[in-house]
């Protein structure tokens, strides 16, 4: 049973066609690459995932306790409270608020007290806020992030700066994890890091993961199935091994070149 299924996704932008006609499906706990030369419509599919765009044509279900979702339409928020978490590209902090209010700030949904209790303060209030703050620092604990909880965002190296962007994903509960270039920017021993934090987190928060990443030796090395697209079409599907020997996937990277080789 699939986690998530995309059928023949379309976007265009006036006479631009960004995504044509992607099919996608994805399986509980897997850890699956996408991948495909600059321009080419990864992040374009995550921003019709996470609802930041309407699909042009097509359909994204999301396969949920038994229930079949349909995502296509709905607001980014309501996508987030279904269970897909993502982060991005550029990274997107909350650069003045504090690391665990950047955290605290992604538990809004599991809020269960009132406005008036909110208002007051009342008994409701306090103890929800305790647990929700123990829960902030779970997760801070988790990216060594917990002896920095009361500085600015702005104020971490790029690396934690990172690291924060996904704890504040998981501060979500989600089922499936969107990861656009986690790896950018960062030195080989922060990658190798990365590569490491990233399975273990699929294990520990029993995930699915989709990943997006330029760095070819991380996605080959924990991604159990890649999906390559070109030009806003998906051009091939398979192991990393089955990717890293196919034709079309060469020439997309190298052009001609390849041809002649």
């Amino acid at each position: 049973m699939a986690i998530l299924k995309i059928d023949k996704l379309s976007k265009s932008f006036g006479g631009l066609m960004a995504v044509s006609n992607v099919s996608m499906s994805l399986e509980p706990g897997e850890l699956v690459g996408l991948i495909g030369p600059n321009g080419a419509g990864k992040t374009t599919v995550f921003n019709l995932l996470t609802g930041i765009y309407v699909p042009s044509s097509g359909t994204i279900t999301l396969y949920r306790d038994g229930r079949e979702i349909k995502l296509q339409g709905k607001k980014p928020h309501n996508i987030c409270k279904n269970g897909i978490a993502r982060t991005f590209q550029n990274i997107r902090l909350f650069r003045d608020l504090t690391v665990i209010d950047n955290v605290r700030i992604a538990m809004h949904k599991n809020v269960g007290y009132g406005f008036l209790s909110g208002i007051f303060h009342l008994p409701s209030y306090h103890k929800e806020e305790k647990m929700l703050t123990e829960k902030c620092m779970e997760l801070l604990n988790i990216f060594k992030l917990d002896h920095k909880k009361d500085e600015y965002a702005r104020n971490l190296p790029y690396g934690e700066q990172r690291h924060l962007e996904i704890a504040r994903a998981l501060a979500t509960d989600p089922i499936l994890l969107l990861l656009d270039e986690p790896a950018a920017g960062m030195n080989p021993a922060e990658t190798s890091q990365l590569t490491e934090l990233i399975c273990w987190i699929r294990e520990k928060f029993n995930l699915t993961i989709l990943l997006i990443e330029h760095d070819m030796s991380l996605v080959m090395k924990i991604c159990e199935r890649i999906y390559v697209l070109d030009y806003g079409m998906a051009i091939a599907e398979g192991t990393p091994d089955e990717i890293r020997s196919d034709r079309r996937v060469i020439e997309a990277y190298l052009g001609e070149a390849a041809n002649d080789a």
